[in-house]
């Protein structure tokens, strides 16, 4: 049986492929698809290079057991717009369609919050500027820093870090719900049935449901986002709108009384997928903690601290940030294979993330995958370091509050120092060659059968 991901570069989002099934019967799954300039450059071919490998006729679109959209803000789905977009050309033009998604899996944020977003979307526009032709969200710095001097000021006493973290990831999702509602738009006039496997409703993870089979072959278990975590956040969305009407809050006053934790976990859909006893552990951008609660709802892990469960692969959630993580994450979650996607925008992957895993795991049998070229990642890293020092310079120098990290180091701070500095962890390492396919085999190689996919 095939089990096999193909890890396509995604700039700093996360673009997936999971095969599946046999030669003569495969399967594909399809999960996110990036921001801009990921698309056409990176799935597309991809794609068509199925296409080709598999002899589908020319005019016959390539089946798509699931289009998952694993999270909604634009570094997942905006590379899958790109593709609606352009098959509603298709269709327009009555040229033939590239694919045939039989069901998309996507949580669009009225469904999480469990009503109209009215006020949050015109709080966010009322904030920043929008794109006229497709409605997205510029998050210009100078207004994502007045929220975040607005949110730091209400929860003193916090990390500047990571509270600023929380605020650009929350940020994220408020301004993407616009893409949400065109997604399930052109899913409706693409005839792509929404949650179907789910009964049309939210994907959520009910205590003790039974997996979820795909294609007679996969069973998938729902992790996240967790129901009675989601009925929590119904509450307080009611909340937040009653005292909207209460008091006379400016825009970035009422986004940042908004922005919490649990708006950006919960608008993750995380999933067990597992084939004859492999396993893969696929997180979107949820927290750690969060996904350990999940396993344990599902019956996957104990609730006692000390278990563990074993994953073939663990998709490390958020690409790496450390914010989304504890210290047992990688001690309680055992992988051979670890994949993180980003190439150092907004600082992702991270070294302490990384750090957190060589501890856990240390010399064990095991590979570590990255998107992108240590020094291409450290590149972006550096940038986004020294582009958060000065927020928190300005900020200080302004208020006389919060903290100033330290000057950047190469030594200190790189994920290339890391490594070179223990070269048994270095040995672990994969690149995604940006020429090549990146797969991850975990069934009967996926090259086996299509031996043009490998190459």
């Amino acid at each position: 049986m095939i089990f096999s991901l193909d890890v396509r570069r995604a700039r700093k989002g996360d673009c997936l492929l999971l095969h599946f099934g046999t030669k003569q019967e495969p399967g594909l799954i399809m999960i996110d698809g990036g921001p801009r300039s990921v698309y056409a450059p990176h799935l597309k071919p991809r794609l068509m290079e199925i296409r080709e490998a598999r002899k589908i006729k020319k005019n016959d679109p390539l089946p798509i057991d699931v289009l998952m959209v694993s999270h909604v803000d634009d570094d997942h789905i905006q590379g899958i717009l790109d593709f609606t977009r352009e098959e509603i050309a298709n269709v327009e033009a009555h040229k033939p369609r590239l694919l045939n998604v039989f069901s998309l899996w996507h949580n669009s944020f009225d469904d999480i919050i469990g009503g109209q977003p009215a006020e949050l979307t015109a709080k966010v526009n009322a904030t920043f500027k929008t794109e006229a032709s497709t409605g997205a969200v510029e998050l210009s710095d100078e207004k994502v820093e007045s929220v975040e001097d607005i949110f730091i000021d209400q929860n003193p006493g916090g990390n500047d870090a990571a509270d600023a973290e929380v605020v650009g990831s929350s940020l994220k999702v408020l301004a993407s719900i616009a893409q949400g509602f065109r997604l399930r738009r052109d899913a409706d006039r693409l005839g792509y049935g929404r949650n179907a496997e789910f009964g049309g409703k939210l994907i959520a993870a009910p205590q003790g449901k039974a997996p979820t089979r795909i294609a007679n072959s996969l069973d998938v278990t729902v992790i996240g986002p967790m129901l009675e975590e989601i009925e929590a956040l119904h509450k307080d969305h009611q909340k937040w709108l009653e005292d909207l009407k209460k008091q006379g809050k400016t825009p970035e006053e009422a986004l940042a009384a908004y922005v919490d934790k649990s708006v950006p976990n919960l608008s993750s859909i995380v999933v067990l997928v597992e084939v004859d006893k492999r396993r893969m552990l696929l997180t979107g951008d949820a927290r750690g903690d969060k996904i350990l609660k999940g396993l344990q709802l599902a019956g996957k892990l104990d609730k006692d601290d000390g278990t563990k469960i074993e994953v073939d692969l663990l998709k490390v959630p958020h690409h790496g940030s450390s914010n989304n993580l504890d210290k047992d994450f990688f001690e309680r979650i055992i992988a051979k294979h670890y994949v993180f996607s980003g190439d150092g925008e907004h600082g992702n992957p991270e070294r302490e993330s990384l750090e957190m895993l060589l501890k856990a795991r240390k010399d064990g049998d095991y590979q570590i995958h990255l998107t992108y070229p240590l020094k291409e990642i450290d590149q972006l890293r550096e940038e986004d370091w020294n582009k958060e020092r000065n927020k928190q310079i300005a900020r200080k120098k302004k208020s006389g509050k919060g903290t100033v990290r330290e000057e950047w180091s190469a030594q200190d701070h790189g994920l290339l120092a890391l490594f070179d500095a223990n070269p048994q962890f270095k040995g672990k390492l994969r690149i995604v060659d940006k020429k090549k396919p990146h797969i991850i085999d975990l069934g009967d190689p996926l090259a086996a059968s299509w031996p043009a996919l490998a190459n």
